[in-house]
């Protein structure tokens, strides 16, 4: 094994939500957006996991809800996460790069 650092693009991010009517709509959107996601999927919780980055874009979360979505609105059913976070108005994203 070498002793180089992994790079952002090898190292594994990840969000976990409790598992709810709330967030059904929320991770469709995010498996949307990001088609390498996986899901792990356990009682109470869904733990969504890329290799890199991950994003949550507010437009494709409200055309799933049908309705206007603040992305605030995600903390309130957010358990953890892993990765340096950078978060608009529009969007929330997850990454080891900074």
């Amino acid at each position: 094994m070498s002793g180089a650092a992994m790079s952002g693009a090898e190292s594994t991010v990840f969000l976990v939500l409790q598992a709810n009517d709330e967030t059904r709509n929320i991770v469709s959107a995010i498996i949307a957006d990001n088609p390498d996601a996986k899901l792990d999927e356990q009682p109470g919780m869904v733990r969504i996991h890329a290799k890199g980055t991950l994003r949550v874009h507010r437009e494709t979360v409200e055309e799933l809800m049908g309705r206007e979505f603040d992305l605030q609105e995600l903390h309130v059913n957010m358990i953890s996460l892993s990765g340096h976070v950078d978060e608009t108005d529009d969007s929330l994203t997850i990454s080891w790069d900074r």
